[in-house]
């Protein structure tokens, strides 16, 4: 009886240790806010490796307005392909984080950057796993032309060593 007295003790003092050291959730800012005008379907035209494609990108603003969903299908090269990413702001480290998954990689690519509210650009940074199970460091940069139109683009190291375009994707945003 005492062990389970002294267990129950425990559980109560860690219970109430939990509720003092609880944080608030986490609530929408500015910075989320600013996910809103990315909402709906977006029409991409593909320029990646010499080929073109297209694709179809739907943004919708989701779990309690903290990130920015993205789904994207289209092909490349011939290829079906499928990719999700969310996108929030960490206050904590006044940055912008991204985690990606597609159906060319068992493994996420996780980025952070910034946003230049007058440029309307938004750039960030992460290690994109590689098929041989390498990783290369890639800078993405998306444009905001106007409210209907967007430019992405991915640079990476070429074969030299060099900054290399890998791809560049303009969006156009489907009418309501």
């Amino acid at each position: 009886m005492r062990k389970v007295l002294t267990g129950m003790m425990a559980l109560g003092v860690l219970l109430a240790t939990m509720r003092l050291t609880a944080q608030e959730p986490a609530k929408p800012g500015p910075e989320h806010e600013e996910f809103k005008q990315f909402e709906g379907t977006w029409d991409a035209a593909i320029k990646s490796m010499g080929q073109d494609s297209k694709g179809t990108l739907v943004y919708k603003v989701g779990l309690g307005g903290l990130w920015l969903m993205e789904h994207f299908q289209g092909d490349f090269g011939g290829m079906a392909f499928e990719g999700r990413g969310a996108t929030s702001y960490d206050a904590a480290k006044k940055k912008y984080v991204n985690v990606w998954i597609d159906s060319m990689s068992t493994l996420p690519m996780v980025s952070e950057g910034t946003y230049d509210k007058a440029n309307k650009t938004m750039t960030m940074v992460g290690m994109m796993p590689m098929p041989e199970g390498k990783n290369m460091k890639v800078t993405m940069t998306t444009i905001s032309k106007d409210a209907d139109t967007k430019l992405f683009t991915m640079i990476g190291a070429g074969p030299d060593g060099k900054d290399l375009e890998m791809m560049q994707i303009t969006y156009k945003r489907r009418s309501k």
